[in-house]
């Protein structure tokens, strides 16, 4: 299939797929006029390396693991080098204090949202800015620097 099918079928734009080539985290055969071509597989593993990318997942970490992907959702190491196991752990670990955040926020959103239902079924004209919304913006900070984007 032609990258323009590859992207269709994954929801993918074409761009990051090229951009998946440049990393090495997909490959495509050429046709003779240039045109990439890619295997059915393709599908799955650009699926997977959407999925490791929105789990936080450096693609540096993805290329890594890769060749342990046989089937979605599993990996298969049998021969991990102590780098390797460290990089995993650093990212769980990463992924783990993300998760964490992501709930604080969440859960600060959620109770500004029904505080301010409930003074919006008490008939008050506004409602000020409570420790909610404040502990909101906090952990979105802190997101950030957890994930080295700030």
């Amino acid at each position: 299939m032609r990258i323009g099918e590859l992207a269709e079928r994954t929801g993918t734009p074409r761009r990051m797929l090229r951009y998946y080539e440049e990393q090495g985290l997909l490959v495509s055969d050429r046709a003779a006029n240039g045109y990439r071509e890619y295997g059915e597989p393709c599908v799955d593993r650009v699926l997977q390396i959407r999925g490791l990318l929105d789990s936080g997942l450096p693609t540096r970490v993805i290329k890594q693991i890769l060749p342990c992907l046989k089937e979605p959702r599993a990996i298969h190491v049998t021969d991990a080098t102590p780098e390797t196991m460290a990089t995993l752990e650093r990212e769980r670990d990463r992924m783990t204090q993300r998760i964490e955040c992501l709930l604080r926020s969440r859960d600060a959103i959620s109770d500004y949202v029904e505080a301010v239902r409930v003074n919006q079924a008490r008939g008050a004209s506004g409602v000020s800015c409570d420790g909610a919304v404040q502990a909101a913006v906090q952990d979105d900070a802190v997101q950030g620097a957890v994930s080295g984007r700030r």
